[in-house]
């Protein structure tokens, strides 16, 4: 009679202990950014405008999904751009990560067509609090577009995260 009240006790220790470890983890729900982008498109065309996203982990170290979009304005026209991107994660250290990623774009013009392509981007993360609930991030991209000469722009978005619980 004693070794099932044994094992019923180390089961109940084990689930305690492995839901511990799951709170102290610290994984957000999702991740909310905030930030401005600029994007250089051939031949010297740029743009400016604020970018927000949305970004969470369906597979945790192997998916994250990031989807983003805001308005970029620029001399005599305002595009529409968005974007979702599928990323790899890397922790580099407790304080910063990188994400590689890639997919769709889509760019609209007000009162134009939308071009569709497809994105690249480099996500670096710094998280300088222990408990992640702020932070900020860099995020330069390449985007090319399959339709309307093929165009190919560089982008860079720097910004806040805030971690959604």
């Amino acid at each position: 009679m004693a070794s099932p009240k044994c094992a019923l006790v180390a089961v109940i220790v084990s689930l305690l202990l492995t839901a511990l470890v799951y709170a102290e983890e610290k994984e957000p729900l999702a991740v909310f950014e905030l930030g401005t982008a600029i994007s250089w498109t051939a031949p010297n065309a740029s743009s400016i405008g604020p970018t927000v996203a949305v970004e969470f982990t369906p597979i945790k170290d192997w998916l994250e999904i990031e989807i983003g979009t805001g308005p970029l304005f620029a001399t005599g026209t305002t595009d529409w751009s968005t974007d979702i991107l599928f990323k790899k994660p890397f922790e580099l250290s407790e304080t910063a990560e990188l994400m590689v990623g890639a997919g769709p774009a889509f760019d609209s013009k007000v009162g134009g067509a939308t071009m569709t392509g497809i994105e690249t981007a480099l996500d670096f993360m710094f998280w300088p609090w222990p408990d992640r609930k702020y932070g900020w991030f860099l995020e330069p991209s390449y985007t090319y577009s399959f339709i309307n000469g093929r165009a190919q722009s560089l982008g860079v978005s720097v910004g806040l995260l805030i971690a959604i619980r």
